[in-house]
């Protein structure tokens, strides 16, 4: 089978949507298939918002050009990229490559959940949100899933989003989960703190308001006074580490370290002799940075979102609290710093329930989904 992935943010490992989509796309390979990348790092050096508007266009040229030159199986593309060539592409020949609209985070729900922000007065949301984000960008995956055979999304939430209020059949909107990399499956368990020794919080995620730091932040400086034994550290801030530093109390900043950015290999080493992971996010559609700490020991405080809930149990591998519920996330965290032995508890369920996320185990979950949307597609 050959695969042609398509992607609209930069090529980048270490990040997002473009490394699930090379890592996926990898472990097709090791199983013995062909894949392609088309993503908007090809197009010409422009303006990047010039390549993100034109990157469908730029789709369709290539996928013309490609059909035209070998045959191809599968176009798995993003829920932006498909909307102005899909129709096209049915009528392009007879027996047409599968097309699977995969979501990365719907963009639907995420609206939703920074309207929520907005209304709360943490967020503002200009003009140009809605003349493009909160409009135009919503209309172009609605159209890409509705002229989609398969549509893979990450979380229920997002499935019953898309049945229910785009009209996408329930038979082709199937869940997948993302996967974490090799080099973090099985590592060493270190053992827990006992009482009085220090313990590290880490929060691994971009700092910004969609991952909940208008509500983590000033927990962990509650958190930090209250407790001189903790120390905290957050790692993939992607904004400069003074920024982060002057949100922290001075008397407490001298226990939080900030890394803006690093290589995703490198995280269990970043995460050593850390034993709490929180996650106070808002709106997440999966939640891999949570998958990735589980696996290197840490037991996480996680809000409800999606995606979080598509990966622990509350009271059994996480402590789970209401999303935007400052009291909850730092009872949380109170609770495990106090209590060693739940910690250790948690940490060892967590570590456990993430080596379940294995890439090859996911690949195998997409490539059932492809054999079904072939055998099964749906007149539309």
């Amino acid at each position: 089978m050959k695969t042609l992935f398509t992607c609209q943010y930069p090529f980048d490992l270490n990040s997002g949507a473009a490394g699930v989509t090379w890592r996926l796309g990898r472990e097709f390979e090791q199983l013995g298939h062909d894949v392609e990348y088309y993503f908007i790092n090809d197009l010409p050096k422009v303006h990047p918002l010039v390549k993100f508007a034109s990157f469908p266009a730029f789709v369709g040229c290539h996928l013309s050009q490609r059909l035209r030159q070998d045959a191809i199986d599968v176009i798995d593309t993003c829920t932006g990229d498909a909307w102005l060539w899909a129709t096209a592409l049915q009528r392009f020949q007879p027996h047409r490559p599968l097309l699977v609209v995969r979501s990365h985070g719907l963009e639907h729900t995420q609206h939703l959940d920074e309207l929520e922000e907005a209304q709360r007065g943490n967020l503002t949301l200009g003009w140009k949100y809605f003349m493009y984000r909160g409009s135009l960008r919503l209309w172009e995956a609605a159209t890409s899933m509705r002229h989609a055979d398969l549509v893979l999304l990450l979380n229920q939430r997002d499935r019953s989003y898309a049945i229910e209020q785009l009209g996408i059949h329930p038979d082709r909107a199937h869940i997948v989960a993302n996967g974490i990399s090799a080099a973090m499956l099985n590592l060493p368990f270190e053992p827990t703190p006992a009482a009085g020794e220090p313990v590290r919080i880490a929060q691994v995620s971009s700092y910004i308001f969609r991952k909940g730091i208008q509500y983590g932040t000033p927990i962990l400086n509650a958190i930090l006074r209250r407790y001189p034994q903790v120390e905290v550290s957050l790692l993939g801030t992607e904004r400069p580490a003074d920024e982060v530093y002057a949100d922290f109390a001075p008397e407490v900043r001298d226990r939080v370290k900030v890394v803006p950015y690093y290589v995703n290999d490198t995280l269990p080493t970043l995460l050593k002799g850390h034993h709490i992971k929180l996650f106070p996010t808002v709106s997440e559609g999966f939640g891999v940075a949570l998958i990735e700490a589980m696996a290197c020991g840490l037991a996480p405080v996680t809000t409800d979102a999606a995606g979080p809930l598509e990966i622990v149990q509350e009271g059994y591998d996480a402590l789970v609290v209401p999303r935007r519920d400052r009291a909850a996330l730092e009872r949380a965290l109170d609770t495990l710093i106090c209590d060693r032995a739940l910690l250790d508890q948690v940490r060892r369920r967590a570590y456990k329930s993430a080596q379940r996320f294995s890439w090859s185990r996911i690949a195998q979950d997409n490539l059932h989904y492809y054999e079904k949307a072939e055998f099964n597609r749906l007149p539309r």
